[in-house]
């Protein structure tokens, strides 16, 4: 019975794994990398929209990205949105299309890059713990409606704990990974 109320709650914790793998996607290494421009938006007729959806965003070379906007007026929003966004990249508009050039990190910003993802990484370990406080709120409001029993509670907290562990060393290995990229660029 139990078994199905751990994976609605191993479902979460997956998602917000996902979440800082997202987060991490956006860090740019210095490698041109198109995730970095996933949290960018554009005004399009009155409507915010994500860069990628009003133009191509192709890579021509490994520290480059160019963007094609569909719509040539375009040009100067886009502009716009990456030089106010936290990318830290200054964008050359040629007429037609604008390109990103990807600087070689500093080592200065590479630490500063390591302990944002530092942070996603926590954050991501905070969701998932809460995840699993909510869980265990759950269980023992069920232990004291009588729909299960102590030692089932004990079980379960065991098992979620378990769980969490587990979410949390995922979360570790991708933060590993990740610092690893950035400080070998």
């Amino acid at each position: 019975m139990l078994k199905d109320e751990y994976k609605i709650y191993e479902e979460k914790m997956k998602k917000s794994i996902e979440s800082v793998k997202n987060d991490f996607a956006a860090v740019r290494a210095g490698r041109a990398n198109a995730a970095v421009l996933n949290r960018i938006s554009v005004d399009y007729y009155g409507t915010s929209t994500p860069i990628q959806q009003v133009g191509s965003v192709a890579s021509p070379d490994p520290r480059t990205l160019v963007i094609t906007p569909w719509d040539g007026s375009l040009l100067r929003a886009i502009e716009k949105a990456i030089l106010e966004s936290d990318l830290g990249i200054n964008p050359q508009n040629d007429g037609k299309c604008i390109r990103l050039s990807f600087p070689q990190l500093t080592e200065e910003r590479r630490k500063e890059l390591v302990k944002q993802i530092h942070k996603y990484s926590e954050n991501g370990k905070v969701a998932v713990r809460n995840i699993r406080r909510d869980a265990m709120d759950r269980f023992k409001k069920m232990q004291k409606a009588s729909e299960i029993t102590e030692d089932e509670l004990k079980m379960a907290e065991k098992d979620l704990q378990k769980i969490t562990d587990d979410n949390c060393k995922e979360l570790d290995k991708l933060l590993d990974i990740k610092e690893k990229e950035l400080m070998s660029v």
